[in-house]
């Protein structure tokens, strides 16, 4: 991960791009132990600006946004000087997953890896928290993946966080969306049994790619018909699939997917429990997510929560997207 030309870096700006070691291992959720932890994060943004964690889906890290010309974090769009996390007020905090792809310890090229939680990645948070001397975040705004960790955050340590703002993640993860994933993952164990790691992923990000966008957006954008080749009929849609998946593989370690693609599946909140004020986001188009789960995380939280539903042809995908949906949203929440 490259570290932007000092140049490019405005002068009122702070900007760390750390590993931390994490002291005494990390005892986790599920049970079993890390003896050794490194933890991958960047803070960046306005010296002395209150500071907001952004977490996005199991392939996000700490790349939030790029300063350097030509580059870009995985939310470009919304992070960043002038945007609607605005880095000029705010400074943000990126981390690499425990357990991912990243720099921050996950498992090995042909190793297993302990089943990792949420609420372990919270835990990991508020560690890289205290090595910072990070009493509270002004807010942790979390997408996918990192909403539920935003809400782990919030259930296990209230007093770290002023407001939590959660995009496309509920309480618990809904079946459906388990069912999915459960064929995912089985893809790319069978594939690395057969050392084949990386056609399994590709196969596997096809396939969850197919869950995070909307039908209609398939529709208006793969209406064409299936041209022939050596293999026989190939559709647009597969093609684009197919595309994507190589690309997300050629840089994702399989054991990874595995590991918080089941972190996901082992997702539970209680709400009733989370009591810091909270702001919620839902797509109706979402397949991944249902509306009456996130309507029922509102309803059963234990304090101040509110609930903005949104229609978006990008469905599970809408955080990476809808910026000026997300440019109002983190207004309110923020201030």
């Amino acid at each position: 991960m490259p570290v932007p030309d000092p140049s490019a870096v405005p002068a009122a700006y702070d900007w760390r791009d750390e590993v931390y070691a994490l002291p005494g291992g990390l005892e986790l959720h599920f049970g079993g132990r890390l003896e050794s932890v490194e933890i991958a994060y960047r803070l960046a943004g306005a010296q002395g600006a209150p500071v907001v964690a952004a977490l996005g889906g199991i392939s996000a890290g700490r790349d939030v946004f790029s300063l350097q010309p030509g580059a870009a974090g995985w939310w470009q769009g919304v992070v960043g000087p002038g945007r609607a996390l605005d880095t000029d007020r705010f400074r943000v905090l990126g981390v690499d997953f425990l357990g991912g792809s990243h720099r921050t310890t996950g498992p090995a090229v042909g190793a297993t890896f302990p089943s990792i939680s949420a609420f372990d990645q919270a835990q990991v948070l508020a560690a890289l928290m205290d090595h910072l001397s990070l009493e509270r975040l002004h807010a942790s705004v979390g997408a996918s993946y990192g909403g539920m960790v935003t809400l782990a955050l919030a259930q296990a340590h209230p007093g770290r966080i002023r407001h939590a703002v959660v995009l496309s993640a509920a309480h618990r993860t809904h079946p459906m969306s388990t069912a999915w994933r459960s064929v995912q993952r089985a893809i790319v164990r069978y594939a690395l049994g057969h050392g084949e790691g990386a056609r399994g992923l590709t196969l596997a990000r096809a396939l969850a790619m197919a869950t995070y966008r909307s039908a209609r957006e398939f529709e208006e954008r793969f209406p064409g018909p299936a041209e022939t080749g050596p293999e026989g009929f190939r559709f647009p849609v597969e093609a684009y699939l197919m595309a994507r998946g190589a690309s997300y593989a050629a840089h994702y370690r399989p054991e990874a997917f595995v590991c918080l693609s089941e972190s996901i599946d082992l997702h539970r909140v209680d709400p009733a429990r989370i009591r810091v004020p909270t702001t919620l986001l839902a797509v109706q188009e979402d397949q991944l997510v249902p509306l009456a789960d996130m309507r029922e995380l509102r309803d059963r939280h234990g304090g101040n929560c509110s609930l903005t539903e949104i229609s978006s042809l990008y469905g599970h995908d809408a955080f990476l997207k809808e910026t000026e949906v997300l440019r109002d949203l983190l207004a309110r929440a923020l201030d």
